[in-house]
């Protein structure tokens, strides 16, 4: 059984940062692709940013390219999803996802239960 946990997620102000987690247990990260995505209230969930197993190639979508980074620490089994100059419409909530045979957007066969990220202006 494949668990996926997002952490760090929370309230900031608008041209701030934050930096959300994702834990995949149950299996190594090493060979997987991990995805992130994002739901806005009232809106589809949308796929953001991607990295592949041995982390060569990354994706992200347009919208935050330049400010978005995601990397990741396979020793920790950790996908790490740096937000840098923050916008209120980045506000979401913020899912991670793991596994797929579709780079980059997926389908994804495991998904965690999601972090809100809210930024003020």
């Amino acid at each position: 059984q494949v668990q996926v946990v997002e952490s760090g997620g929370g309230l900031v102000q608008a041209g701030g940062s934050l930096r959300v987690s994702c834990a995949v247990s149950g299996r190594t990260i090493r060979n997987v692709t991990v995805g992130w995505f994002r739901q806005a209230p009232g809106k589809e969930r949308e796929f953001v940013s991607a990295i592949r197993w041995n982390g060569d190639r990354t994706y992200n979508t347009g919208s935050i390219e330049g400010r978005f980074t995601i990397s990741r620490d396979n020793a920790k089994n950790t996908v790490y999803l740096q937000m840098n100059s923050l916008e209120p419409e980045d506000t979401a909530v913020y899912y991670c996802a793991a596994e797929t045979g579709n780079w980059p957007t997926g389908p994804y066969n495991y998904w965690g239960q999601g972090t809100q990220v809210t930024v003020s202006s």
